[in-house]
């Protein structure tokens, strides 16, 4: 067994990692982790058509945008960059910029919200040129030995600037043992979750969450990276690979689609705590759902909530957290 595979503490650092160990059925605030935008220009608040109600932020608002929610129960959140003012590059140097957005993010969260735990996604396809989650060989495949190398710098980077948590969601192979390896070299291994992106699948919900970031790919697609809609046995195999290359949290993504896969999950990493993620696309169809007279979006958004729970989350990534922390407090009548 490898040094990845024997770290505990990483998962257990924080209050909310400590709580993230157990395996309840209850809905939570705890169990809420938010995704946020963060631009590089620093005032910034530009709304998200295609997202009711969500925004890219920059970092001199944050206080404005997180102080209330935190005072209502805010957990945790999870940063995605969204570079504007530099020019991209093929390597995505401006992923792990000291003065990029989730760097500089990071810090300031820190600063402002000790209590709140940061998680911060590791990826390439919001940095580079092409639109890509790696770096690309000259005939426009993943080069993946160099795309994880570029990976762990990235992750190292953001633990470097106070991350609790960094969550690689590329899908390139071997970029778990890539990330643990890199964090353990710069002493920063046992400090450090690690929440694996393990089941992602090529899904047609990403459009906008590729619009809120700027990421859709120049050429091609991810069908070479991201698993197949009908690949279940492909996903078990993932999940596991990552557990053994020292993943701390399992996430499958997207979440309603893909019950049976969380389910899975739950069984292949039954000690593990188990993420899922509500993308982008599931909650502009609840809204549209909603908005179209199907049901109360209320009642739609917490019977989604009560799905991921039954299938073994423990954790949930969902834009809806900053109502769901509303509506905790105040319990639907029967």
């Amino acid at each position: 067994m490898s040094h990845r595979e024997r770290l505990l503490h990483s998962s257990i650092r924080t209050p909310l990692g400590r709580q993230l160990q157990a395996q309840g059925r209850n809905l939570t605030k705890s169990a809420l982790m938010y995704p946020i935008f963060i631009t590089d220009e620093p005032d910034s608040k530009v709304p998200l058509g295609a997202m009711p109600n969500q925004y890219r932020w920059g970092i001199n608002r944050l206080e404005e945008f997180l102080g209330p929610l935190v005072e209502r129960g805010l957990a945790s959140v999870i940063l995605f960059g969204v570079p504007v003012l530099k020019e991209k590059d093929e390597v995505g140097t401006l992923a792990d910029d000291v003065d990029g957005p989730v760097i500089q993010a990071i810090k300031k969260i820190r600063e402002l919200f000790p209590s709140l735990y940061v998680a911060a996604d590791v990826c390439l396809c919001e940095y580079t040129s092409h639109g890509h989650c790696g770096v690309l060989l000259e005939d426009g495949s993943v080069d993946n030995l160099k795309s994880i190398e570029r990976l762990a710098d990235v992750a190292v980077a953001y633990a470097k600037a106070g991350a609790h948590c960094v969550a690689p969601s590329d899908m390139m192979d071997g970029r778990i043992a890539s990330i643990r390896q890199g964090l353990f070299n710069h002493g920063l291994a046992s400090r450090t979750t690690v929440m694996a992106y393990s089941a992602k699948f090529a899904s047609s919900m990403y459009g906008p969450f590729r619009e809120a970031v700027a990421s859709a790919p120049s050429f091609g697609d991810r069908r070479c990276y991201q698993l197949p809609a009908n690949a279940r046995g492909l996903a078990r195999r993932a999940i596991v690979r990552d557990v053994q290359e020292g993943a701390d949290i399992i996430m499958v993504k997207p979440a309603l689609p893909y019950l049976d896969i969380l389910a899975d999950a739950r069984e292949l990493a039954s000690d593990y705590p188990l993420a899922c993620y509500q993308i982008s696309g599931e909650y502009a169809m609840l809204h549209a759902a909603a908005n179209a007279g199907v049901g109360d979006l209320r009642r739609l958004v917490e019977e989604t909530m009560v799905s991921f729970l039954r299938a073994g989350a423990s954790l949930i990534l969902t834009y809806f957290t900053p109502e769901l922390l509303t509506w905790l407090d105040t319990p639907l009548s029967a």
